[in-house]
């Protein structure tokens, strides 16, 4: 990935006072980006076009589609014959970029914004599921190169930071129903806009 950090690695110095404040500041990243990026993608997918793929088509690089990607591209266009692609606009682009990079910050890894909401919902067993997820992305990382450089940086993050969040002050008190379903909203938008390879050779769809 050639994009940065995107702002995912903000290391907390200082303890927040309750879960509640903790889930609001990493829910509130994601579902912003979220909410500028969907009607992004419907606008630039709809002054996107349909183009043949060049014959010499080794050199290019295809782009993975997201879910919600996928059920928007199908909405607007349909399915495109053997041969052709859907060449983004600019926005379409911008959008697509948005969707992958709320994916990444959700990832409940150590203190990216995932990992805030995964330590509110869970407290101290987040740090489970933070492991479990460097196994997954190490394995993404194994079958799809773009994902290399991210692993890279996961893993500098946890021997920089720790494993494990940062406590708070209610540690033991449950989050309110609201926020619950806020976190499941969460999980709802990873998997929409999560993809197991983001940038793959072109030629790989020449079948």
């Amino acid at each position: 990935m050639l994009t940065g950090t995107l702002g995912a690695f903000i290391r907390i110095r200082e303890p927040i006072p309750s879960k509640r404040m903790l889930f609001d500041i990493g829910i509130a990243g994601p579902i912003a980006g979220f909410l500028v990026a969907v009607p992004a993608l419907f606008i630039g997918l709809s002054m996107s076009h349909v183009v043949r793929i060049p014959a010499n088509s080794a050199d290019l690089l295809e782009l993975g589609e997201p879910l919600l990607f996928k059920a928007a591209s199908w909405l607007l266009w349909g399915t495109q014959p053997d041969g052709y692609s859907l060449n983004m606009h600019p926005m379409a682009f911008a959008a697509w970029f948005g969707l992958l990079a709320t994916a990444l910050n959700l990832f409940p890894i150590g203190q990216l914004d995932g990992g805030h909401i995964s330590y509110a919902v869970l407290g101290p067993r987040s740090t489970y599921v933070t492991f479990a997820m460097v196994g997954v992305v190490i394995v993404l990382a194994y079958f799809s190169s773009s994902w290399i450089v991210w692993t890279v940086l996961m893993v500098f993050m946890l021997f920089a930071f720790g494993p494990r969040h940062p406590r708070v002050f209610d540690e033991d008190v449950a989050l309110d129903r609201t926020r619950v379903l806020l976190a499941l909203f969460a999980l709802v938008m990873f998997i929409l806009c999560f993809t197991p390879a983001p940038i793959q050779p072109m030629e790989l769809i020449g079948r």
